[in-house]
């Protein structure tokens, strides 16, 4: 009878082993995503850039992101970008470090030839006279490259595509229909590549607009819902953040991510660029702007995404955007203030965030 037992406890865990491995959508072996966004990396190394840890030993960026606990790499691509900025053969090369470095890779398509957000969606050049038909063969022709050259193990379809992207083709507004077709055939070619790869779709943004976007997007298939939240534009208010996550999460039973997030270790600045936060009324109040106040923002927003039951990680951005081109540089960074290194590019007591 012990023998019969064990035999048909076995029998059990190789089927379930099976159908998990079979399910493209299984997460039951998933880990909490503790992600950084260093998509400018080659840019700042290639101009002479050093990162230091949290010792002042000069370190691969990657690598002390990767011993604070780190797990996840997210990287822009632009379809045919300027000075070769996030090209492919950028985002290749750095997603094939990401990977040796033994992180997961997160690829933000924008699907234009530069910045995409919920006021810009550009279509890209080469597309932009294309028949509908032609864009969505041209399109999906791209996201299969993609995953066949890259192999990320997750995909965002878009960046912050609050109103659609490739405007005016699938501009949410106006091309609703034509919008969630090259989504799902994007899903589509995605699954039939690569099943285990994940594909988010990223909002910009919490609250009812988020529920009034992801309620749209119910017939395309993906696994990751992905926000936006920065307190300069998005409230101060992370009980709302978790509010959402709840609401979303159990509506659509999805897993949901924080994709961007950050915060400022000062007001200050390191260089000339024209900086995008530098206001006490710009920021939390329980939160000052210092390194204590960024890592204390950091670490409480971690805690109310795993108070929920979908909450499934966060991503910082702009992780990696110094004032690389000197003190005096008027075209440099708009964000030294809330990277996780300090103006002497020294690894920030933030990246304890990154730690279990």
């Amino acid at each position: 009878m012990k023998i019969r037992a064990i035999f048909y406890c076995t029998l059990l865990l190789f089927s379930f082993s099976c159908s998990n491995e079979n399910s493209p959508n299984d997460t039951s072996q998933e880990v909490f995503i503790k992600g950084a966004d260093m998509s400018f990396l080659p840019l700042i190394e290639n101009e002479g850039t050093q990162y230091f840890n949290a010792t002042n030993q000069s370190e691969d960026a990657l690598l002390t992101l990767k011993k604070a606990g780190c797990n996840t790499i997210r990287i822009r691509i632009w379809n045919n970008s300027p000075e070769n900025l996030s090209s492919f053969n950028e985002v290749k090369a750095l997603a094939q470090r990401v990977k040796n470095a033994g992180m997961k890779v997160w690829l933000c398509v924008h699907y234009s030839d530069t910045w995409a957000d919920p006021g810009a969606q550009s279509i890209p050049a080469a597309w932009a006279n294309l028949s509908f038909s032609d864009l969505k063969i041209a399109f999906t022709s791209y996201t299969s490259m993609l995953m066949t050259e890259i192999k990320p193990d997750i995909i965002q379809i878009g960046n912050e595509i609050n109103n659609g992207f490739m405007w005016p083709k699938a501009d949410l507004t106006t091309h609703e229909s034509e919008f969630l077709e090259l989504l799902n055939a994007a899903s589509t070619v995605i699954r039939a590549t690569s099943p285990k790869t994940k594909i988010m779709l990223h909002y910009a943004g919490i609250g009812a607009d988020a529920s009034w976007f992801y309620n749209k997007m119910t017939a395309v298939n993906y696994d990751y819902i992905g926000l936006s939240y920065y307190p300069i534009w998005h409230g101060k208010n992370l009980e709302e953040v978790k509010s959402t996550i709840i609401t979303l999460g159990q509506t659509h039973n999805k897993k949901v991510i924080i994709a961007e997030t950050s915060y400022p270790f000062t007001l200050g600045f390191n260089d000339w660029t024209n900086n995008i936060l530098g206001t006490t009324n710009q920021i939390i109040p329980s939160y000052e702007a210092t390194p204590f106040g960024q890592k204390s923002y950091l670490l409480a927003l971690k805690e109310k995404i795993k108070e929920t039951q979908h909450g499934f990680g966060f991503c910082y951005w702009g992780t990696e955007w110094v004032a690389f081109r000197g003190n005096q540089s008027t075209n440099g960074s708009p964000w030294e203030n809330q990277s996780l290194w300090d103006f002497n590019n020294r690894a920030l007591p933030a990246m304890a965030a990154f730690a279990e």
